[in-house]
């Protein structure tokens, strides 16, 4: 099985800065395209940030310039650095990728989410 856990939330200032990491756990052969999503109270989930197998990324307009996903393939780790933070970035994050893992027998490929992590940003 897979399992990804998220880190790194907390509360920050405006203008602040937070990182936050999304850890995959298991059998794991290969991790493909992974996205943070975030979802604020009384709104729906939305795409924050995209990172492909290629290394490819794209961003929500809102934090173009602002935010940066990365990964180290190695620790099978995905990052989101978030800078310049405002009040409307508070949301629980979330990280949701397609992994390919060992079941011992064949591969399997799947969609899994981590749990979330909170993001406060207020004085």
């Amino acid at each position: 099985q897979v399992q990804l856990v998220e880190s790194g939330g907390g509360l920050a200032q405006p203008g602040g800065s937070l990182r936050l990491s999304c850890l995959a756990s298991g059998n794991i052969f290969s991790i493909n395209a992974v996205d943070w999503y975030r979802q604020a109270p009384g709104k729906e989930r939305e795409l924050v940030a995209g990172i492909t197998s290629g290394g490819s990324t794209n961003y929500e307009d809102s934090v173009k310039g602002r935010f940066a996903i990365s990964r180290d393939i190695a620790a099978n780790t995905v990052y989101l650095q978030m800078n310049s933070l405002k009040p409307e970035d508070t949301a629980v994050y979330y990280c949701n990728a397609e992994v390919t893992w060992d079941t011992g027998d064949y591969l399997y490929t799947g969609n899994y989410w981590g749990q979330g992590t909170q993001v406060t940003v207020s004085s």
